[in-house]
């Protein structure tokens, strides 16, 4: 049996150095599950692992595609899946980490088979792009609070997927959602990792302020062609947007980066919660992480 060590958790709760530790005491490979972080022009925003981070482990999908490209969860679980299978011909571990729990499911579960239409998210899409986010929020809202709760608020493409479900069935876009998971040749074992609120928070804050002073302001300058695009529909790079149009100033820009990152993390912990079989560690507890893998690898053996 192959097995797939999942690494999951909210943002800046500790997964990358984790995980690397992980990789190295295992001798075995990383994919990032950071649907951001696939972007090669996205780095500061992102928290993208530096080199000296990654310690020598070899990792998969970071900085791998431009922001020019339309990159899907399908997309990537064809893609790592791919990953994978090589992988597992020399080793028996891999980890995958991340903060986006869509991708996690895809890779582990399969996706859902959810219906669509090309030519009501055109719509959708158009009257989005002349409008504002807005009507998206309430309808969604008012249709689906399940997913509500969830989806990142300010992620257009995430809330046009679920009104698009809904007009076109008249059912909610969460009733579509893990109602069946695919039979991997692999088996996933979830851990999530999590840390006091207040002391995450503050890592947030803290995160948030390192990157302003790497150069945040400067990297969202130079991508203000592509702020239409998906992937730049995030937190930290919308706000200072919306500081280049003087909709805002750089002091409140940041302090909205820090709110928005907080409740990213909200919704990433809810997302992650309904997973009934994942274990929550406390991410400073590696000695914990390590036992309780080696308790599961060695119960199979």
């Amino acid at each position: 049996m192959k097995h797939l060590i999942v690494i999951s958790g909210p943002t800046a709760v500790g997964k990358t150095s984790v995980s690397v530790a992980l990789a190295k005491h295992y001798n075995c490979e990383i994919l990032s599950a950071d649907s951001r972080q696939f972007f090669k022009e996205l780095n500061i925003g992102t928290a993208k692992p530096t080199y000296q981070e990654m310690d020598g482990v070899t990792h998969h999908f970071i900085g791998n595609r431009s922001i020019s490209e339309d990159y899907t969860a399908g997309k990537f679980e064809y893609d790592a899946l791919k990953v994978l299978d090589a992988i597992f011909k020399n080793h028996d571990v891999a980890i995958l980490v991340g903060g986006s729990g869509l991708y996690i499911d895809a890779v582990c579960n399969g996706l859902d088979d959810v219906p669509c239409n090309k030519k009501l998210r055109d719509e959708l899409t158009t009257t989005f792009e002349n409008t504002g986010i807005t009507f998206l929020q309430k309808e969604l809202q008012e249709n689906d609070i399940e997913y509500f709760n969830t989806v990142d608020k300010n992620n257009p493409h995430r809330l046009i997927r679920g009104v698009e479900v809904f007009r076109l069935t008249g059912k909610p876009y969460s009733s579509f959602l893990q109602k069946k998971k695919l039979v991997r040749y692999f088996k996933c074992i979830n851990m999530t990792l999590e840390m006091e609120r207040d002391l995450l928070y503050k890592r947030i804050n803290l995160r948030v302020d390192k990157m302003v002073n790497e150069g945040l302001e400067a990297e969202a300058k130079s991508l203000i062609v592509y702020k239409g695009k998906t992937a730049l529909k995030t937190v930290g790079y919308q706000e200072f947007f919306d500081y280049f149009d003087k909709k805002t100033t750089k002091e409140k820009a940041i302090e909205l980066i820090k709110r928005n990152s907080r409740r990213y993390a909200k919704r990433q912990i809810t997302w992650f919660k309904r997973d009934k079989n994942a274990v929550w560690i406390n991410s400073t507890n590696y000695s914990h992480i390590v036992n309780h893998i080696n308790s599961y690898l060695n119960s199979i053996n």
